[in-house]
């Protein structure tokens, strides 16, 4: 078995889809990186909590928690991990669960209808690795 890894955590403001505001918000809670949010965010009370402080939806909390929480995975990042989310990949249990073969053209096709990019695509290598990242997480 392979050893362990130890996750990545980001400054908040590098979290995908925060805009400005909302980055200005979770600061003012003491939330400056991805494992101040993971820290706060645990549990439904915790991320209902949080939502009325922010004063905005829980699904809002739950959507930065997801992505904070696949931001974990080295090689994902706060670079890959809206396109993770997108993909239906909600956490690094679900990522370290997936196929590659199935994800990456699953990713290819979401990435291509989006950005209308095929080379911006990750490789299907790049989908193995954090597939095997999220597995020694």
């Amino acid at each position: 078995m392979a050893p362990s890894i130890p996750p990545t955590f980001w400054p908040i403001e590098q979290l995908p889809g925060l805009s400005l505001a909302e980055q200005r918000s979770l600061q003012s809670c003491d939330i400056q990186t991805t494992a101040d949010l993971l820290n706060i965010a645990r549990t439904t009370s915790q991320v209902e909590a949080l939502a009325r402080q922010l004063r905005c939806p829980p699904k809002f909390v739950r959507k930065w928690a997801a992505l904070a929480n696949l931001a974990r995975v080295p090689e994902v990042g706060c670079t890959y991990c809206g396109l993770l989310l997108h993909a239906g990949i909600s956490s690094p249990q679900q990522l370290a669960q997936a196929s590659p073969h199935r994800l990456h053209p699953q990713i290819l096709r979401l990435h291509v209808a989006t950005l209308r990019r095929r080379d911006l695509t990750p490789t299907a290598s790049q989908v193995s690795q954090w597939i095997h990242q999220a597995q020694r997480l």
